[in-house]
């Protein structure tokens, strides 16, 4: 099969995954309850009672889940769609000669920081400057898998500082879901929902699959030998994460019961 062939299943490959995505993003929006999570913030306010400042808390907002699964979703459909239309293929092709993808990650910085969040709140993360923070550190994880494509344009060996520091980025807003799940763990009472059970080791175990694939890119191991390889990997990996935080979501609270 020629290179160039090869490009043109890919463009078939996007179209076909953007399809995936918006059929399902389609489907949740149809199907899915009501079902809200509060985004709260606090500050200090004094209690008259105590004598002194005390923290209060209070919902700013309840946050629609089933609309914002399928925001994620849509995100990729549109990243997909638009990396194979005429305009944008040419340049989506070149880069990929070049072995860099800048419309993977700026989608990723969007779409991967919003499941963040989500999953974050499933876990009791309601906090919105704890959720602003979650959201950028994750996008700030994908911005340095573009930074490490671009910089290692120019080195003769690889280059893995941003690898590494995108790496600590990415960990830190699953500490922090880690904290809050086991702590409720601790705590007398229901705690977090049954099927966030599964979605944290799932997901955990997908977004840095994401991280072994640039690993296995960038050592040339086998198939990953070819950047094309690797390009396929990322999609595949991308519409599985996000179908996965989909229905395992829509299973625990959005299904209409």
């Amino acid at each position: 099969m020629s290179y160039e062939s090869r490009f043109n299943r890919l463009r078939v490959y996007n179209v076909f995954m953007g399809c995936l995505h918006l059929a399902q993003a389609v489907v949740i929006i149809l199907l899915s309850t009501d079902f809200k999570l509060p985004i709260t913030t606090s500050f200090l306010t004094y209690d008259p009672a105590l004598g002194k400042l005390w923290p209060a808390t209070e919902t700013l907002v309840n946050l629609p889940f089933g609309i914002m699964v399928a925001v994620f979703l849509l995100l990729s459909a549109v990243a997909h769609f638009t990396v194979a239309s005429p305009g944008v293929f040419g340049w989506y092709v070149n880069n990929l000669k070049k072995g860099i993808n800048y419309a993977r990650w700026y989608e990723y910085a969007l779409s991967a920081s919003l499941m963040i969040v989500l999953i974050g709140m499933l876990c009791g993360v309601y906090d919105l400057a704890a959720l602003i923070m979650a959201f950028v550190l994750t996008g700030v994880m994908n911005l340095c898998g573009l930074i490490m494509e671009v910089h290692n344009q120019t080195t003769k060996k690889t280059n893995w500082t941003g690898y590494v520091v995108g790496c600590i980025a990415g960990a830190a807003p699953w500490v922090a879901i880690a904290i809050y799940f086991f702590g409720s763990l601790s705590q007398a009472g229901e705690g977090v929902p049954g099927f966030v059970y599964v979605i944290l080791p799932t997901l955990f175990v997908f977004f840095f699959s994401f991280a072994l694939n640039m690993v296995l890119q960038y050592k040339k191991v086998g198939p990953w030998r070819d950047y094309l390889f690797g390009e396929r990997v990322y999609i595949l990996l991308s519409l599985v994460a996000k179908s996965l935080l989909a229905w395992q979501v829509f299973a625990g609270t959005l299904r209409p019961v």
